[in-house]
């Protein structure tokens, strides 16, 4: 099979390609794309167990924990044992990280725009559809 029809080679070089754009539109906010990710799981979902963003995140559970640990010590959240069962931790935002979320949002949101600036409304659905059912995501 000629490499360009190869489908893991179109994947990894348009995952690349995209995740340089959003490492170097993050980057003026000392975020990585994960760390992005995190922070989502944080603003918008409500997970605040290390283990349901890890899930989120289609991340181990143990590089979930490396994550947290550097976003830690650029104090944008903070791990608590839990108030409901302490057993478990949570992850908490701090006050740096509550107020990247208009800002990281706003960014990312330009990143998906020009990304896909050269296709239309349809081809990007499309796209967006295919990538779901790939990642095994389609009922979300």
């Amino acid at each position: 099979m000629e490499l360009t029809q190869c489908i893991n080679y179109l994947l990894t070089t348009a995952q690349h390609k995209v995740f340089q754009e959003m490492s170097s539109r993050l980057e003026k906010f000392d975020v990585t794309p994960v760390q992005y990710g995190v922070m989502y799981c944080l603003w918008i979902e409500g997970k605040t167990k290390p283990k349901e963003i890890a899930a989120e995140l289609k991340l181990e559970n143990s590089t979930i924990s490396g994550v947290l640990e550097r976003m830690e010590k650029k104090e944008l959240i903070e791990r608590q044992v839990s108030k409901e069962d302490r057993r478990f931790i949570e992850v908490v935002l701090t006050e740096k990280g509550k107020a990247l979320q208009n800002p990281i949002l706003a960014t990312v949101e330009e990143v998906n725009k020009d990304v896909l600036s050269e296709m239309s409304q349809e081809e990007q659905s499309e796209l967006k559809k295919a990538l779901r059912i790939l990642g095994g995501l389609e009922d979300e």
